[in-house]
């Protein structure tokens, strides 16, 4: 898979994140769409101490972003279908979700049908229950917690409706909520795919609701917030790559630098998600004398190598040589390194029956790139993604019983549906030296 092919899939996923509502719902204000934000709520007892630090943990990318008919947002089936349409034939989704586990209320049906004849139903991630849900699964199986997406997008660009932004904002609630109730970690990811020159200080008035209204990062009721050399982290994902982005390294570090110095809004620890060959500027990163000094303002890089490699057995060697001079270079900086592992790609029915992906090879692929991080030096990694359907790159509970019909769907390869979330915790046993790397 061509690294541009890749890097265009982030456009993508932009413009579907901001596409035209569903029917003719309200029109939902700027102003109201940051309404229901509020600091967390006091738990008796609940510890002061934030989690501090990435060393030895397994944190998750965690979306959020699918909307079913029926969960109140009026947004239709979002992140399912195409444009307005979710039926066979006409869907993004590569993978389809085990909802044994859920309560009926909490999920929604669909035009698909099982070989049996049911009516396949999906679930909502503004649903409490499913979030929470989630956030379980990741304390069942030893998956430390979640960078929580936000496309910068939905708070960056002027729109007609905010309901999307609604949304998103109850989203960062109901993570934050559900981290504190399960004992993980969570923080901010910002994604600036979609963004331009003149979307920076619109950014930053975003940024500003949340540390106004909800406190993020500053809350001291929120006893699951991730911090880092003792500030609170936030992710800020698409800096430095050369896929003819409409913003400039110079706009990037401007927000970089409101984030971690400005006296009123700052005082974070940044991790910058960057191109795979941001160390050498070759192929999916910008040539450009200034990007690794703007590089150097970040406290954690995390370098994006979905679709860098496709076979971790041919290419384990390669990944640790990778690792180890990214890790020497940020350690003589005094930078954190945060490599990315992905269990496999898909997107045959976003992009054509024709499009290749990345086996999976029954959790192969994901447990070789663990060795090869583990045999770096690594002892923490972000896995891309926890809950990405869309893309075949979830790696929590999916069915082997998926719908019939036209669109044809990845399965786990007859492992179990948590197969994927048991595998990142035995991960994160090995990054910490619990059990053997080879």
């Amino acid at each position: 898979m061509e690294t541009a092919r890749i890097i265009h899939l982030f456009c993508l996923t932009a413009l579907v994140a901001v596409s035209p509502l569903r029917g003719a719902e309200p029109i939902v204000s700027r102003e109201a769409a940051y309404a229901e934000l509020s600091p967390a709520k006091a738990i008796r007892g609940a510890s002061t101490d934030k989690p501090e630090g990435l060393n030895g943990r397994v944190i998750a990318g965690y979306q959020g972003w699918f909307r079913a008919e029926g969960d109140g947002s009026g947004l239709g089936f979002d992140h399912y279908g195409k444009g307005r349409t979710f039926k066979p034939g006409s869907c993004t989704i590569d993978l389809w979700p085990d909802l044994s586990e859920f309560d009926k209320d909490e999920t929604f049906p669909t035009a698909f049908r099982h070989a049996d004849g049911r009516a396949a139903r999906v679930f909502s991630s503004i649903h409490p229950k499913t979030v929470n849900r989630h956030f379980a699964w990741m304390a069942r199986y030893g998956i430390d917690g979640a960078f929580v997406q936000r496309f910068a997008t939905q708070g960056a660009k002027p729109h007609r409706n905010y309901r999307q932004l609604k949304y998103e904002n109850r989203k960062l609630i109901l993570c934050r909520n559900a981290a504190i109730g399960q004992k993980r970690c969570w923080a901010l990811m910002y994604d600036l795919s979609g963004m331009n020159e003149r979307d920076f200080e619109r950014l930053a008035e975003d940024w500003k609701q949340l540390r106004n209204k909800m406190k993020l990062g500053t809350d001291p009721n929120d006893s699951a917030y991730l911090h880092l050399n003792g500030k609170p982290l936030v992710g800020i994902w698409g800096v430095g790559f050369n896929d003819n982005r409409s913003y400039s390294l110079e706009e990037s570090a401007w927000f970089i630098r409101l984030l971690k110095h400005n006296p009123d809004w700052g005082g974070m620890s940044i991790m910058l998600g960057v191109p795979y060959h941001w160390r050498e500027q070759t192929r999916d990163a910008v040539k450009d004398p200034k990007l690794h000094s703007i590089l150097e303002l970040a406290d954690v890089l995390s370098p994006w190598s979905v679709g860098r490699y496709h076979d971790a057995d041919r290419d384990a060697e390669k990944i640790v040589r990778h690792q180890s001079a990214d890790q020497k270079w940020c350690a003589g900086r005094r930078i954190e390194y945060l490599p990315v592992l992905f269990p496999g790609f898909s997107w045959k029915n976003m992009q054509g029956e024709d499009e290749a992906g990345i086996p999976r090879k029954g959790g192969r692929f994901l447990w070789r790139q663990f060795q090869a991080t583990a045999v770096a030096g690594n002892r923490s990694a972000y896995i891309a993604m926890f809950d990405e359907i869309d893309e075949g790159t979830a790696i929590f509970k999916c069915t082997n019983h998926p719908p019939i019909g036209a669109s044809i769907f990845q399965t786990y390869e007859g492992r179990p549906a948590d197969h994927y979330l048991w595998l990142c915790g035995q991960g994160g046993r090995m990054l910490r030296g619990e059990l053997p790397s080879r």
